[in-house]
């Protein structure tokens, strides 16, 4: 059996001025030189229509057999650009792939989530070719049931690093020996999570850049060689994207330019371009790293940032949040946390808040504050729970997600409006995978970004990077909002934090934090946490979110606490003190039966 490789020429594209997530009319993916039905499956199952500049340039590409490093802007169907060409060669090998075969490609992901993203597209696309099986393993599921489904045979398989590599030492029924494609994709993310070790371990079992096939399993296949072809993908580059690079691609192709010179391009000279290991390190004489690359970003992604005094940001998070979906209730939006424990407490706030209201009655009614349906993500959930908030908020037409950056890479939600980023991200970088889960292959999209007045240093960092946001206009906002009734409107500035409807609002949520013990438990652990994780911060970021320049006391409301900081601290004192003191008790009552003997 044999991939046939033949080169296919790539028909001119014609470009747009709106970024390379637009696509383009002219150009289709038939004339990209893919297969009729798997063209059919593009429009029918992922409702697309003609490639995006990504896919046009990316997809020729790969079908040539090179070695591939993509640099595009989340959002800009960078999936469909590698799952295309390696579907397209399967499907034409004569005679047909068996599952006996083994795994012919290898898509590399970060998180749980993104490995069932790749998958679900994958089925699709799939459809009409049942001979090819798609599969996946990653942490959290029953080792035994993916031994199981390796011995069968995946064709494609997505994989999580970790588990990927416990199969590869230990599942010695999983058969590679066919191994053509190796894909990483949202590279950066990989890294990040600290998996560059088990990363360059792989790639040693499986071979990196060897052109024969290595592995156990089905020695005997029709198949003893085959050519190897990497691809990376990533939205941003940095030291560690390089070095994988260097390490897995041989003399790679690059797709994906600075937007400056994509919006130059025409359609005679819409392509790729080749360089070596030298180029991926340094661009124009200097090199290439987080600090000095400039962020790819939709063009239609509106991006702003509000200014809010620390004690007051819960209450301007749920007015914004109110304001979104009595506006339009039928719309997602998603909103980024610094942590676990915060995701819970707001999920739990937001769930069962009530407010008073007496715009339509004379009576006390209370209703539910937020009017929508919430769900909450982050790593510490189980796997089945995080797999049914995924699907949920997938599917769902109207929805509101908390979550941690677990949400941040890759996923494809779709039509997601807005995204707020209560907590700024850890990393500079972090900002383009957030606000990409918006305005995603040419839709519209909004973004905002709460600072505090001593964080504002954080936009320059931002605008280094050719990100520039504008202020959004809170007060407008606030006024808005009728107090039992009545419309304020002051005559004078009147400062957030002691806005009549912002200081009714914060009563309330002191009120019902303080009204049940386990919200206030949950309020006092998010405090905690996103103290810490406040601290965390590294690099030129340090310099600027600094816990000294705090008041811990406006944190503390932050989270709808009516106790001053230091009154949980000291709870939290007292418990250690109360431990320290039982532990000691116990090393007493040791010694003394130690003595008696």
């Amino acid at each position: 059996m044999e991939l046939n490789l033949n080169k296919k020429k790539k028909q001119k594209t014609e470009n747009s001025s709106t970024g390379n997530s637009e696509v383009f009319a002219s150009c289709s993916f038939e004339s990209l030189g893919l297969h009729t039905t798997l063209c059919e499956q593009l429009k029918e199952r992922l409702r697309f229509e003609a490639p995006t500049l990504v896919q046009a340039q990316a997809i020729p590409v790969i079908l040539s057999g090179r070695h591939v490093l993509v640099n595009a802007a989340t959002g800009t169907g960078k999936t469909v650009a590698y799952l295309a060409p390696v579907i397209h060669q399967l499907q034409k090998c004569d005679p047909r792939i068996q599952r006996s075969d083994g795994t012919f490609a290898l898509v590399l992901v970060p998180t749980h989530e993104l490995c069932m993203q790749v998958y679900e597209i994958l089925q699709k696309l799939l459809h009409r070719f049942h001979w090819i099986v798609p599969g996946y393993i990653m942490g959290g599921e029953s080792r035994n049931k993916e031994k199981a489904r390796l011995r069968k045979g995946i064709s494609i398989l997505v994989a999580t690093p970790g588990r990927l590599l416990d199969h590869l030492k230990n599942t010695s029924s999983f058969s590679y020996t066919n191994l053509r494609w190796i894909i990483f994709d949202e590279a950066d993310r990989i890294l990040e999570l600290g998996y560059g070790k088990e990363i360059e371990d792989i790639l040693n079992i499986l071979g990196s850049k060897q052109q024969k096939s290595v592995g156990k399993g089905n020695t005997t296949s029709q198949i003893s060689e085959v050519q190897r072809q990497n691809v990376l993908l990533s939205a941003t580059l940095n030291e560690k994207v390089n070095h994988l690079a260097e390490i897995s691609l041989d003399n790679p192709v690059m797709v994906g330019l600075d937007k400056k010179i994509e919006l130059q391009l025409t359609h005679q000279d819409a392509k790729p371009m080749e360089f070596n290991g030298n180029d991926i390190l340094e661009k124009d004489g200097k090199p290439l790293s987080s600090s000095t690359e400039e962020y790819k970003l939709p063009a239609q992604l509106l991006q702003r940032y509000i200014k809010v005094p620390c004690g007051s940001r819960l209450v301007v998070l749920l007015a914004i949040l109110k304001h979104l979906f009595e506006k339009e209730p039928s719309q997602k939006v998603v909103v980024f946390f610094s942590t676990c424990d915060a995701v819970d407490f707001h999920y739990s706030l937001v769930s069962g808040f009530q407010w008073l209201s007496r715009q339509q009655s004379d009576t006390d009614v209370k209703q539910l504050f937020l009017k929508c349906n919430t769900l909450r993500l982050h790593g510490n959930m189980n796997h089945e729970d995080r797999r049914t908030t995924f699907h949920a908020f997938k599917t769902e037409k109207s929805a509101l997600l908390l979550s941690t950056d677990v949400a941040a890479r890759g996923l494809d939600f779709p039509k997601v409006r807005c995204i707020i980023q209560y907590d700024p991200p850890g990393e500079a970088t972090e900002y383009v995978h957030r606000v990409g889960r918006t305005a995603r292959i040419g839709e519209k999209g909004d973004s905002l970004l709460f600072l505090q007045p001593v964080e504002t240093d954080y936009l320059p960092g931002l605008e280094k990077h050719g990100v520039m946001l504008t202020e959004y206009p809170l007060q407008k906002l606030l006024d808005s909002f009728p107090l039992f009734g009545m419309r304020y409107h002051p005559k004078n500035f009147v400062s957030v934090d002691t806005h009549p409807w912002v200081v009714s609002l914060q009563k309330a949520l002191e009120s019902f934090t303080s009204s049940e013990l386990k919200m206030k438990k949950m309020a006092q652990n998010a405090f905690c946490s996103w103290v810490r994780a406040y601290t965390a911060h590294r690099g030129e970021l340090k310099g600027i979110f600094m816990v000294k320049k705090l008041h811990l006391g406006h944190v503390a409301r932050s989270f709808a606490l009516k106790e001053q900081p230091s009154l949980v601290n000291k709870s939290l004192q007292k418990q250690t003190k109360k431990r320290m003191r039982d532990q000691k008790q116990k090393n007493v009552s040791k010694k003394r039966k130690v003595g008696k003997r």
